[in-house]
Parts: structure tokens; sequence; C-alpha cells
């Protein structure tokens, strides 16, 4: 059996997608870049969506590994700063706002996984998803440094040669990268204190935090995006493996019982 392997994605108005009939610009629709799904069934895994109304619990009954994505900046309320102005706008129609419903459902999906010790990857927003999920705080705004953090540049790309990430030795970063790597980078927030468990396990030279680990767990996150490296990633072939290996061990389990 193949693992299943669950990606998270946005939600808004068919109004914004250029060309679209206007009888049906009201309507929303869910999206998930497609790279995720196709580099995740190249590794072996059965790559599927998941809406926001896919209850977070109940599908992690299913799930062999778990996929959160990059996007929208996490909402401050989420990781305790205050907001002294609140723009509300539908992230609908606006998908560069934040988007509470997707905060939501990300954070909850995160910590069900954890709970049900179901392999965690991160992605960019994803890496901050999961330090907030576990009570980690973020930096709202990274100031303009030596290392060039919001590239101008489309993906997909390998990065710039200023954007390195430098890796902890014995880390699971550093076992599938090695001492480091660089990387491409589309973010303009990124982990301040972490939360109960993580540990940095990769920075850049400006001390910008790029991977986080949970000891123990086979949980994941980058600040980079793996869907849109051009050179080979295993970070995307590690979450299928990972993925793999628990399905593996759960039929086992199966076995087990069965001859009891």
């Amino acid at each position: 059996m193949k693992p299943l392997i669950g990606i998270t994605g946005r939600r808004f108005r068919l109004a914004l997608l250029r060309g679209a009939d206007e009888r049906y610009g009201d309507r929303c629709i869910d999206t998930a870049m497609s790279d995720f799904a196709t580099r995740i069934a190249d590794a072996g895994g059965l790559p599927v969506h998941l809406s926001y109304d896919t209850g977070a619990t109940d599908v992690c009954q299913w799930l062999s590994g778990v996929v959160i994505t990059g996007g929208q900046d996490v909402h401050p309320a989420c990781w305790g700063r205050e907001v002294s102005v609140v723009r509300e706008v539908d992230p609908r129609t606006d998908p560069m706002v934040h988007d509470a419903a997707r905060d939501t459902y990300e954070l909850a999906l995160v910590r069900a996984a954890l709970e049900q010790g179901i392999p965690v990857l991160g992605v960019c927003r994803g890496l901050q998803v999961l330090n907030v999920a576990l009570g980690g705080t973020l930096v709202p705004d990274l100031a303009p440094g030596s290392v060039r953090h919001l590239s101008a540049e489309a993906a997909p790309t390998d990065g710039t040669a200023d954007h390195v990430v430098t890796f902890e030795p014995g880390s699971l970063a550093a076992g599938l990268f090695g001492e480091q790597v660089m990387t491409n980078s589309w973010h303009h927030q990124a982990v301040d204190r972490c939360g109960t468990g993580l540990v940095v396990t990769g920075r850049t030279g400006d001390g910008v935090i790029e991977s986080v680990e949970l000891p123990g767990a086979p949980v994941l996150g980058v600040q980079w995006h793996p869907e849109w490296m051009k050179s080979t990633d295993p970070t995307l072939t590690w979450i299928v493996r990972a993925a793999a290996e628990r399905l593996a061990a759960g039929r086992g389990d199966e076995q087990q019982r069965s001859l009891r």
C-alpha cells in the first residue's frame, strides 16, 4: 500500500481567476500547488488535497503523513501578538491577507497529527504554523539584512548564493542535506521563539531560522519551498518515506494482534 499524504491549500472566490465566468464569481474554489502532489507521487506516495471542511482529527485516522504548505501570514492573534489595525478583507477575495479559517484548520491538523504520531512536514508558512501550533511565536517582519529572504524571482528556482542554510550536526535535516545547502526563499516572517519541544536545526548566515525539528518524532519544518527547487530536494521524499514507515508499522501491529 502507498502511504496517503494529506496536503493543505487555499480557498478563494472564482472571480479572482482571469477569464472566469462571472455567473460563478461568488462561488469558492479550493486550491493547492500541484508541485507538491507531483513530487509526492513521484516519491511513491498517494497525495490527497485537504479542504478546510475535512475534519482534522477524523482525517488523521486515514492519513500516513501531512504536509502544511505555504501561503498567507499566520494571523498574529494565533501567537499572542496584539494587532492595532485589523484589515477587514475577506480572504476569499484577497488571498494575500490573513485567512482565519485556514489558520484554524491547519493548527488543528498539526495538533491532531502530532497527537496520533503522524509524520508532519511544514513548508514556509507551514513551518510557522507548526511552531505556532506548539505555542511558539514569530518575527512579524524581517528587517533587511545581509541575506535576501523575500526573493523577487519567480518559482521555480534553487535560490541565490547568499541564501545558504547551515544545519546542526546529527539533525534530521543534516542527514538529508549534509552540512549546508543553498535554497530558494519567499518569506518576510520567521520563527522567533520555538514552540514546546521544537529545536532549531538550520539557519542562514544572518541567524534566521530555516529548519526546525521535533526530536524523537518524524516532524520537520523548512522555511524554503522544496516543491519549487529545480535541483533534487529530499524533503518531500523524506515525508513519503516517513509515512511509509508509519504505515508499515501499523500493518505490522495489526498482524500481531490478529495472531493473539
